[in-house]
């Protein structure tokens, strides 16, 4: 997970929401009294409660669903998670060469194609196993970005993980929601690398606001082919930003916080739980229980994760970087 801005080889990022990996990664002066206010909760704590909110607001998108579709509650997720960034940042537009636009172009449409499969997939299967299979992109990416044997070996427990999860064949679970999060997971990866380079193009966050804004132009036809006039009804319109709040704008603020105290290898570290996080949101807002199997496949993932973030570590020391993201 590079920290837009840096050169630095990228650890595997292991949360379930992308949107607020460049965020994240690319911290901005904040007023001290706020600083103050929410600092107060620790820098873990602040970590902690940004994957609860990521992934509490992707069980609200879930129940979403039915009133708007997933195409319809992305769009709603990614246009005022768009306007919210632009008025935040207030970007600038010019001054920047092709290269830098074609940079963020890739960038946005990465963002939407992550955020579409992986909606498509929540769509289809539980929330717990979704985030699992997609943090897979990420992980290979550190794998094949590190070039080292040992993380052939994180890279294998993973794999054991998904075969069990899969139930020796993904027969316990949708082959469609299953391809959709595999398809989320390698749009990540995609996400990563070009949050990265974003990062080094673009001043603050005025990258992924720009990003964010390419995404939900892109993704907003589809929305409106698939929801109509349901994404303007009011309860749809306010729980729709309530996603977004909860998914992107809210993990945005406390990580940009949590960064400027907590080490990067470890803010990768506590990502790799979000997984976990998912399949506790998922049981207590949406009843959908993990068996024993499942929970054991999780297990093995996060543990993959985490090995691949440390031995990163280990190799860059505290110069690895992270990114936070979420389909």
């Amino acid at each position: 997970m590079n920290t837009p801005g840096t050169d630095q080889p990228t650890p595997a990022p292991t949360a379930a929401d992308p949107t607020a990996a460049a965020a994240a990664a690319v911290p901005e002066p904040a007023p001290v009294g706020r600083v103050r206010r929410w600092g107060s909760l620790g820098p873990v704590g602040l970590v902690l409660a940004g994957g609860v909110s990521v992934q509490f607001g992707g069980a609200l998108a879930v129940t979403l669903m039915p009133r708007a579709g997933a195409l319809g509650v992305v769009t709603l997720r990614l246009v005022v998670s768009a306007i919210i960034m632009l008025v935040v940042c207030r970007p600038r537009v010019r001054g920047y060469s092709r290269a830098d636009w074609t940079t963020v172009v890739v960038f946005g449409v990465a963002l939407a194609a992550m955020n579409g499969f992986f909606y498509q997939a929540l769509a289809r299967i539980p929330l717990g196993p979704a985030v699992t299979l997609e943090v897979l992109g990420p992980l290979a990416l550190s794998v094949f970005a590190s070039r080292r044997l040992v993380n052939l070996l994180w890279a294998g427990l993973a794999l054991v993980g998904v075969f069990l999860l899969a139930g020796g064949g993904f027969g316990g679970l949708d082959p469609v929601g299953v391809a959709f999060a595999l398809a989320a997971g390698a749009m990540w990866a995609t996400y990563i690398v070009f949050s990265a380079r974003t990062g080094r193009r673009f001043p603050q966050a005025d990258g992924l606001a720009l990003a964010m804004a390419v995404g939900a132009v892109l993704i907003l036809p589809l929305g409106i082919v698939e929801a109509g006039t349901r994404l303007v009804d009011p309860v749809t319109l306010g729980l729709g930003a309530a996603v977004a709040v909860l998914s992107s704008v809210l993990p945005y603020t406390l990580e940009l916080i949590a960064l400027r105290r907590l080490p990067a290898p470890t803010f990768a570290i506590l990502m790799a739980l979000e997984p976990a996080i998912a399949s506790m949101a998922g049981f207590l807002i949406l009843g959908q229980a993990l068996s024993a199997v499942q929970a054991l496949a999780i297990a093995l993932v996060i543990g993959a994760s985490m090995g691949a973030v440390r031995t990163q570590a280990a190799r860059g020391g505290k110069g690895g970087s992270v990114e936070r993201t979420e389909g």
